[in-house]
């Protein structure tokens, strides 16, 4: 049963335009009180009309959330520091997969003209002239989340993918690792693009030796990494490492590994990137580079509600989240 905003206060010890007050954001409250009065509204499963109240007040506290696949770990992970820094501050999540028959440019339009959300965060894989036309209306603020700092004049949030690959190939070279494999993802995809360019060009600057055979296509899915490990793995001459686009591909490496009987990292060492939950339950853990999904999410939903709640228009602004090599039993 959900609470109302008269069981919240009385939780709280507080008043109940206090409650008020704290929901909708304002800034007349106390931070810490907001915060436990947040927390106790969430314990209590607090589930207010919102469209009537941003009717009342002409704006709205929705924070709309575009991203390709709802259901992919890594969204998820972002998806929850979103909502819950959204939380904290007075704001909502409403979420939007683009993935199946829903286009990201009708996503995109909905956001803009619905009048429902106030502002929106796009997670966006790849940019082209219909995703740009859509953005150019600019009716309600947004923040974007991309592996591509170079997408145009945008906020966005992103991370340095080409170096995080470069440096991955650096740490296996300097490890041993002569014969090195890469399993990419979607060619459309920026991610995807920035980290094989880093894994060619370390593989060319520190002399390592790959092959056109090694360097196989796949789609950040488990399934498509044990497709194309396959396809490495059974060559007549194999790799000593394979480095994987993402990890749901590499934990697919471990599949095919398996099946074929090959121990890790004896007969063939694995590293993705992202470092994913189920990374460290894998077995062996796997070596992987990690993206701080948390500070990624927490970012955009900062960034989103400053140009939510300014008076005036910012240039701008890029902001890189770094990454970190975690080294665990793959490799």
């Amino acid at each position: 049963m959900n609470a109302n905003i008269k069981e919240i206060a009385k939780r709280a010890n507080v008043s109940i335009a206090t409650v008020s007050r704290a929901l909708s954001g304002q800034n007349n409250v106390r931070e810490e009180t907001k915060k436990h009065i947040l927390k106790i509204a969430r314990q209590l499963n607090y589930n207010p009309n919102l469209l009537a109240r941003n009717f009342v007040k002409g704006k709205s506290n929705i924070i709309g959330l575009i991203l390709p696949d709802i259901s992919d770990e890594f969204f998820s992970e972002i998806i929850k520091s979103i909502d819950d820094t959204s939380f904290i501050s007075g704001y909502f999540t409403m979420v939007i997969s683009s993935h199946k028959n829903r286009s990201l440019v009708e996503s995109i339009n909905t956001m803009m003209n619905s009048g429902i959300a106030g502002g929106f965060i796009l997670l966006v894989p790849f940019m082209n002239s219909e995703i740009e036309k859509a953005l150019k209306s600019e009716r309600v603020p947004f923040v974007i989340i991309s592996g591509d700092s170079e997408l145009g004049d945008y906020d966005i949030i992103t991370i340095d993918n080409y170096n995080a690959a470069y440096n991955a190939v650096k740490f296996l070279a300097d490890n041993g690792y002569k014969k090195i494999a890469h399993i990419a993802g979607p060619d459309e995809n920026n991610d995807a693009a920035l980290r094989r360019e880093g894994f060619l060009n370390a593989c060319t600057k520190l002399k390592l030796e790959t092959k056109k055979s090694w360097i196989v296509k796949a789609d950040f899915t488990l399934e498509s990494g044990e497709r194309a490990a396959n396809l490495i793995l059974k060559q007549k001459e194999r790799p000593e490492v394979i480095f994987a686009a993402n990890d749901m591909t590499a934990i697919g490496c471990y599949n095919a590994a398996s099946k074929l009987g090959l121990k890790i990292p004896d007969d063939i060492a694995i590293i993705g990137f992202d470092d994913v939950l189920i990374s460290q339950y894998v077995s062996p853990p796997l070596t992987t580079i990690k993206v701080d999904t948390e500070t990624i999410g927490k970012t955009a939903a900062e960034k989103l509600i400053q140009k939510m709640t300014q008076t005036e228009k910012l240039k701008p602004q890029t902001i890189k989240i770094s990454t970190e090599l975690v080294i665990r039993n793959s490799c």
